[in-house]
C-alpha cells in the first residue's frame, strides 16, 4: 500500500519560563494512501503538537530536536516557507475543534469558501508559468551540452523555440475548451435541479439559478463542445429568463421545461464527445499552414498524432533523450565527488567541542557539492539535496548559540536552586520545585548533523546502485508530458465564477442544504455542526492528499458528532483521502479508524489496527480508556483513570504511566520499555509484554465488553 506520510523519531520541546517541555518524544508512524489513523490520548499527550508539525504551524516557541515527516520525498521539518505555502491547504489540509475559530465572524461564507480557491489558483498558474519555461530552457542547455551537440546550437535552440511556440497556441485552445466545457457540465447539474424542483413545484430562488443556466449554456459554444447546435442552443438560452419571468404567479412552467430539457440534451451530446488531442491541434496550427481537416475526433486526433511525430516529436524526444543522458552522466560524477566530500568532512562535526571557523568552511564546502548533485532535468525535486543545506545550517546555528544560552539557563537554574535550598535550611518546605534547566543537549545536535550526513551518504550510495536499470525512455516521455502538464497549469484559471460554482457543489458535498441561499450568509447564521460542515468544505476546496482531524466533534452534541464522523468518511471514501484523525475519546474513532496510535506523554504506547486495540488491547493506559469509555449495552460503573498526567518538564525516567498504573513493575519506574510485537500490525511500549513479566489480564470491564463485541460480531456473521 502507498505511504503518504512517514514520521520518524520526531521530537518536540517548549520553551517555557519555568524550563524546557519535552511535549513529543520520540514517535513513528506511517500513513498509508485512503487509510484513517486515529491518534488518542489526554490532554497534553502531544497530539495536536504532532498534527501542528506536519502542517508547519507549531508555536514561536517549539524546539523541533530531531526527526523527520516525509511527505511526497520532502520532509517538511527542513523545507522553507514558501515551500510549505504549496502544501498547506493544497495538499494537506487540516480541521480545527472549534469550527468559529476557523472562520472570520464578519465575513460571508461564500467569500470565505472562494478566497482561497482564487488565490491558490493564481499562485498555481504562476508556477506552472515558472516551471514550463525554467525546465525547457534546462532542457535547451542540456541538449547543446551533450556531446557532438555543439556545433548545432542554433538548430537545437530553434527546435525548444518551435515547442515553445506551438505549445502556446495549446493552452490557448485548451482554454477555451475547458472554459466551455466546465459551463456545459456546470449547466446541466443545474438543469437536473431546477427540472426535479419545477416538477416538484418547489423552486427556490429560481430567477438567479436561471440567469446561471442561460449564462453557462451560451459560454459552452465552442468549436469542439457545442458547435452545430451553437445557434439553437443561444436561441434557447435568449429566452429563458423571460419565460421564467412568466411564471411567477402561475407556477406554470410547461413553457420553460422543454427549453430547458431541450438545452440538457444539446449539451449532455456535446460533453460526451471525445476530447481532440490540443497539444498535436496547436502544432499542426502553427507550423502546417493548413486547415485543420474536418473529420471526427478520434480520427483527427489520429492524423494530428501522426503528423507531429513525424513533423517534430521523433527527433525532439531524440534529442531530449540525448540530454537526459548526459545529464544522468554527470550527475553520476557529482554524486561520487560528493560522497567523499561527506565522509570527509563528517570529522569536523564529530568532535569533542566543534571549532565555529572549522565548522562554517566544512558547510561552505559541503553545501557547495551537494548543490552540484542536482539534475537540472530531474522532474521530481531530491529533498534530502534540497534541504540538506537549510537542515545542516540550522544544526550549526543550534549548537554555538547554545554555548552561550545554555551557560545562561544554567546560572538560572543554579540560582533557583540555591533558592530553594535556602528555603529548606530555614526549616520551610517551598511549595514549588526547581525546574531542569533550559539546556540545548549539544550531543544531540552533533548526532542529529552525524545522522544528515549518513543519511545523504546513504542516499547518494543507493541512487548510484539503480544507476544501471534506469529507463531513460520512459524518463524522456514523462519530462515531455512534464512539460505538458505544466503548460495546461497555465490555463487552469480559477474565475470568481469557477469558484462560486465549486463553493456551492462543495456545500452540497458536505450536506448543506440550500447552498444558493447560505452561500451569502454569516457564520453565526450557522449551527455549531453546520459551520463545522463549512469548515470541512473549505478544506476539501483545493482537494487535498491529507486532511488531519484536530478533535472535530468535541464541540458538538452526540448526535451531530454522529453525523460530521459519518461525512467524514463518507468523503474519505469517495475522494480517497488519507486521514489523521485526533480524539482524547476511543469510543468516537471505534467505527471510523482503520488503525489507532494511543500516545501518552509525547510518546506512542500502543498502535495498531482497530480490531487490535479494541479486541486485544495491551498496554494498562489502553486498558485505562477503555474502562473509562461509556457503553450502552451494560450498567457497569466505568473506571476512572487515577492521578494526572507527569509534568513534562520533569519526564519520568522509566514508564511516564507508572505512577498511574496499577499493574506497575518495578522497572517500570526505572526504565523505559520498548515497543513489543504483538503481531506484524500490532505494537504495545509496556514491560508486560516482556517474556519474564507475570501474565496480567485486562480489567474486567474490558474482557466482558470484548466477549460482547465478539458474539455481537459472530451473531451478525452467522446471519
Amino acid at each position: 500500500m502507498e505511504t503518504k506520510l512517514h514520521v520518524q523519531d520526531l521530537r518536540i520541546s517548549f520553551r517555557t519560563s519555568n524550563g524546557k517541555v519535552q511535549a513529543v518524544r520520540g514517535i513513528n508512524f506511517d500513513l498509508a494512501k485512503g487509510e484513517t489513523l486515529a491518534i488518542v490520548g489526554e490532554s497534553g499527550s502531544g497530539k495536536s503538537v504532532t498534527s501542528k508539525a506536519i502542517l508547519g504551524i507549531q508555536a514561536g516557541n517549539a524546539i523541533t530536536e530531531s526527526g523527520e515527516i516525509i511527505y511526497d520525498g520532502q520532509d517538511l521539518l527542513k523545507i522553507n516557507e514558501e515551500a510549505f505555502h504549496k502544501i498547506r491547504g493544497d495538499k494537506i489540509a487540516m480541521i480545527f475543534q472549534d469550527p468559529m475559530s476557523s472562520l472570520n465572524p464578519i465575513v460571508k461564507i461564500g467569500k470565505q469558501l472562494t478566497e482561497a480557491m482564487l488565490l491558490k489558483g493564481k499562485a498555481r498558474q504562476k508556477e506552472s508559468k515558472d516551471t514550463f519555461n525554467t525546465y525547457l530552457k534546462e532542457l535547451e542547455k542540456a541538449m547543446i551540452a551533450a556531446p557532438g551537440n555543439k556545433e548545432r546550437a542554433a538548430e537545437l535552440t530553434a527546435m525548444c523555440k518551435n515547442f515553445d511556440k506551438f505549445e502556446f497556441k495549446h493552452i490557448e485552445l485548451e482554454s477555451a475548451y475547458n472554459t466551455a466545457h466546465e459551463a456545459a457540465v456546470e449547466a446541466i447539474a443545474d438543469i437536473e435541479s431546477m427540472v426535479f424542483e419545477m416538477e416538484k413545484n418547489s423552486v427556490k430562488a429560481g430567477a438567479d439559478r436561471i440567469k446561471d443556466i442561460a449564462t453557462r449554456a451560451k459560454t459552452s459554444v465552442n468549436e469542439y463542445v457545442v458547435k452545430e447546435n451553437g445557434e439553437e442552443i443561444k436561441a434557447l438560452a435568449g429566452n429563458l429568463t423571460k419565460q421564467f419571468a412568466a411564471t411567477k404567479k402561475s407556477h406554470d412552467y410547461s413553457e420553460i421545461l422543454p427549453a430547458l430539457k431541450r438545452i440538457k440534451e444539446i449539451l449532455e451530446e456535446a460533453v460526451a464527445r471525445e476530447v481532440p488531442d490540443f497539444f498535436s491541434l496547436g502544432y499542426y496550427m502553427t507550423f502546417s499552414g493548413k486547415d485543420v481537416p474536418s473529420m471526427p475526433a478520434a480520427e483527427l486526433n489520429a492524423f494530428l498524432a501522426d503528423y507531429i511525430s513525424k513533423e517534430f516529436m521523433i527527433s525532439f524526444l531524440a534529442e531530449t533523450k540525448k540530454a537526459k543522458e548526459y545529464t544522468a552522466s554527470v550527475f553520476y560524477k557529482d554524486l561520487l565527488e560528493a560522497i567523499d566530500v561527506l565522509n570527509e568532512k563528517k570529522a569536523v562535526f564529530a568532535k569533542e567541542n566543534l571549532d565555529k571557523k572549522e565548522c562554517e568552511a566544512a558547510f561552505k564546502v559541503l553545501v557547495k557539492e551537494v548543490s552540484e548533485t542536482v539534475d537540472p532535468l530531474s522532474i521530481t525535486k531530491d529533498s534530502l539535496t534540497y534541504t540538506f543545506a537549510s537542515s545542516l545550517r540550522s544544526e550549526i546555528d543550534t549548537y554555538f548559540n547554545a554555548l552561550v544560552t545554555n551557560v545562561k539557563a544554567q546560572k538560572i537554574h543554579d540560582k533557583d536552586q540555591r533558592k530553594h535550598d535556602k528555603l529548606v535550611a530555614q526549616g520551610k518546605t517551598p511549595d514549588w520545585e526547581v525546574a531542569a534547566a533550559a539546556i540545548t543537549d549539544l550531543e544531540l545536535v552533533k548526532f542529529n548533523i552525524a545522522h544528515l550526513i549518513d543519511r545523504l551518504v546513504k542516499h547518494y550510495e543507493e541512487l548510484r546502485a539503480v544507476r544501471e536499470t534506469r529507463d531513460f525512455d520512459a524518463e524522456t516521455v514523462a519530462l515531455i508530458d512534464f512539460l505538458k502538464t505544466n503548460a495546461s497549469g497555465v490555463v487552469a484559471k480559477v474565475t470568481p465564477r469557477i469558484a462560486k460554482d465549486r463553493a456551492i457543489k462543495l456545500m452540497e458535498e458536505v450536506g448543506i442544504a440550500e447552498p444558493h441561499k447560505r452561500y451569502n450568509q454569516y457564520p453565526f447564521e450557522f449551527s455549531g455542526g453546520m459551520r463545522q460542515r463549512i469548515v470541512i468544505a473549505i478544506a476539501l476546496a483545493a482537494n487535498p492528499d491529507i486532511l488531519i482531524c484536530d478533535e472535530p466533534t468535541t464541540a458538538l452534541d452526540v448526535t451531530i458528532q454522529s453525523q460530521i464522523l459519518e461525512l467524514i468518511n463518507k468523503l474519505k471514501r469517495e475522494r480517497q483521502l488519507s486521514v489523521i484523525f485526533i480524539t482524547h475519546d476511543l469510543g468516537v474513532v471505534a467505527n471510523m479508524a482503520d488503525r489507532v496510535a494511543v500516545m501518552y506523554a509525547g510518546k506512542i504506547v500502543e498502535i495498531g489496527t482497530a480490531n487490535d486495540i479494541f479486541y486485544n488491547p495491551k498496554h494498562p493506559y489502553t486498558w485505562a480508556l477503555l474502562s473509562s469509555m461509556p457503553d450502552l449495552d451494560t450498567d457497569e460503573k466505568l473506571e476512572a483513570i487515577p492521578g494526572t498526567p507527569p509534568n513534562m518538564i520533569y519526564p519520568p525516567v522509566g514508564d511516564a504511566f507508572a505512577a498511574r498504573n496499577k499493574y506497575a513493575m518495578q522497572i517500570d519506574f526505572e526504565k523505559q520499555p520498548p515497543m513489543f510485537k504483538v503481531s506484524d500490525t500490532h505494537y504495545a511500549a509496556t514491560w508486560l509484554l516482556h517474556p519474564d513479566a507475570p501474565k496480567v489480564d485486562p480489567p474486567k470491564i474490558i474482557r466482558d465488553r470484548i466477549a460482547r463485541m465478539e458474539k455481537m460480531r459472530g451473531d451478525d456473521h452467522a446471519e
